[in-house]
């Protein structure tokens, strides 16, 4: 069986995704993933490969952006402001 270019081998649970070296990286190869599941047209094993390197992906950028959250929140004085409020 032959894998397509959208299902990468899935990483470790606390390793960073193997392909996705960025948070945009890996939120595109995501999107990928979810437009080839939504299709319908893979194997049930693919699918769970798919599946699995999906969730893998939405945790690297899920603690991307708390990475980020709490940067921001230093830079705020730990009160996250909404956009455009002084």
């Amino acid at each position: 069986m032959t894998r397509s270019s959208t299902s990468a081998k899935p990483a470790s649970k606390d390793a960073a995704p193997t392909v996705a070296t960025s948070y945009e990286h890996a939120l595109g190869e995501l999107e990928r993933l979810v437009a080839v599941m939504e299709a319908g047209q893979l194997p049930l094993d693919q699918l769970l490969e798919s599946y699995q390197r999906g969730a893998e992906l939405l945790g690297f950028c899920r603690s991307r952006l708390q990475a980020v959250e709490q940067q921001v929140k230093v830079l705020e004085g730990e009160e996250l402001k909404q956009w455009g409020e002084s």
